[in-house]
């Protein structure tokens, strides 16, 4: 698994196409210090990898003073990516061999967040398959890639 993880003071998900009257809808916002987690599945993912990413975002200590969010209770804002294993090497156009099908990859990030939820962790999603978008204020800006 793969996580881009940015520290946030704030951070939503709005779907286009939604049921509300301007055609879209917020589905996951979090507010204040929290991160904002783009996670990637492979081929060969498992449970397990998702309950170490999990873990490692829980205790990840890159929030103001190097706390962590089991350190200070800050929100995290999960949203699933499979962009973040193309690859661009050759050619201009980017290959997703390497991204899980959503039968398998879906499963895996509601695995994450259910661990983070288990942890005591205050989560917010995106909605998996759904064309998205993200908004953000990165504080530092402070951007890191975690692999599991």
């Amino acid at each position: 698994m793969r996580a881009v993880v940015q520290r946030v003071s704030g951070a939503s998900v709005v779907v286009e196409g939604a049921s509300s009257a301007d055609g879209a809808e917020t589905v996951g916002a979090i507010t204040g210090e929290g991160l904002c987690v783009l996670v990637g599945v492979t081929h060969d993912d498992t449970p397990q990898k998702a309950a170490q990413l999990a873990r490692k975002l829980w205790s990840l200590r890159i929030l103001e003073d190097e706390r962590s969010c089991s350190d200070t209770g800050a929100p995290l804002l999960v949203v699933s990516q499979f962009t973040l294993y193309g690859d661009a090497r050759k050619g201009r156009r980017p290959t997703w061999n390497a991204a899980a099908p959503g039968p398998v990859a879906e499963p895996l990030v509601d695995e994450v967040v259910a661990r983070l939820r288990e942890l005591g962790a205050e989560v917010a999603t995106g909605s998996f398959g759904a064309r998205m978008k993200v908004s953000l204020t990165n504080e530092g800006p402070f951007t890191v890639l975690l692999e599991v």
